[in-house]
């Protein structure tokens, strides 16, 4: 098969294309063709070294794909089943999708959901799933359209991306944050109604509290631009936390959370449990209009994923990046 190897030795760290032999897959019920995966900022990591995520070489990595089951001894499986896996650390500790073939445990898969196709599924991917569970937690919230303005932050990425057009889609005013130049007609065409700059919220010192402004927030990036919106967040109101690009350390107050009952939601996603995908997948393919989800994407080759995979770690990389195997 052909497949993205990443490897390390004394010279350094190298990830180019080559044929391996499928008899180096993992041991799973399950093999897998891969039809499409996706460039994500963990893959960045993965293909750089840094991070320290992978730590056995030689190594595949890829945090997610679709693709088309050829051989199964689980009996929930059969071949011809098309099928999404994101998470459980696949392309970190284990062999990922940037391959021709996966072998992965049956348990990990769920069902394509009617009205995607591979590619449509894997445009969303993980980072998609990541965004409608943070909707689905906010929701649990109590966060409902025509409460007000939803903030988006890292908005142009893959996750803030999804989580504009999704919240567009469903009724909710969207403030969308970036700091990309020439981004704005892009975000207004997923469905934003603000375009806020990120100097806006990252680069003042923040302040226990502020102005109530927003009825909730995903929050992409995470640090200080974190702790500043915890203070601008409307009483009661919540955060759904789903990355930490801009730093694991919040410099942030108490007083958010005693005087104004606010919540930060922790989202994660490689472990949530079967139930929750499949419902966070039936919603996306209800309520993702597919010519944003279209309008979001550009195709990408394995033998463009060691750049784009520097790009990603710089913050290069608009929308959601499919890579088609």
């Amino acid at each position: 098969m052909k497949a993205l190897l990443v490897d390390k030795d004394d010279t350094g760290l190298s990830a180019r294309v080559q044929e391996v032999a499928d008899d180096r897959l993992p041991e799973g019920e399950v093999t897998v063709a891969v039809r499409h995966s996706t460039l994500n900022y963990k893959d960045g990591l993965c293909l750089t070294g840094k991070g320290g995520l992978v730590r056995s070489y030689p190594h595949v990595p890829g945090i997610d794909f679709s693709g088309v089951v050829e051989e199964s001894s689980d009996p929930r499986w059969r071949p011809g089943d098309e099928v999404i896996l994101t998470g459980w650390r696949v392309g970190e500790s284990r062999w990922g999708g940037y391959a021709e073939r996966a072998r992965v445990k049956a348990d990990w898969l769920v069902r394509v959901p009617q009205g995607l196709s591979l590619r449509q599924a894997m445009a969303v991917g993980t980072a998609g799933l990541t965004a409608m569970l943070a909707i689905l937690r906010l929701e649990g919230q109590g966060l409902r359209p025509g409460a007000g303005p939803v903030l988006v932050t890292g908005a142009t990425g893959g996750v803030g991306s999804v989580a504009v057009a999704l919240l567009a889609a469903t009724g909710h005013e969207v403030a969308a944050v970036t700091g990309r130049e020439g981004a704005e007609d892009y975000l207004r065409d997923l469905g934003a109604t603000r375009i806020v700059a990120r100097t806006e919220i990252a680069d003042t010192v923040p302040k226990p509290l502020e102005s109530e402004t927003w009825a909730g927030c995903i929050d992409a990036v995470g640090g200080p631009m974190l702790a500043r919106v915890l203070g601008q967040l409307r009483y009661g109101a919540s955060v759904a936390a789903v990355g930490n690009a801009g730093g694991v350390q919040v410099p942030a107050s108490v007083i958010p959370f005693l005087l104004r009952g606010v919540n930060l939601l922790g989202i994660e996603s490689v472990h949530a449990p079967l139930p929750l995908r499949d419902a966070a997948w039936a919603r996306v393919a209800r309520d993702l209009p597919m010519a944003k989800l279209d309008a979001m994407t550009r195709p990408a080759t394995l033998e463009d994923l060691p750049d784009l995979g520097q790009a990603i770690l710089r913050g290069g990389v608009q929308g959601r990046v499919v890579v088609d195997l």
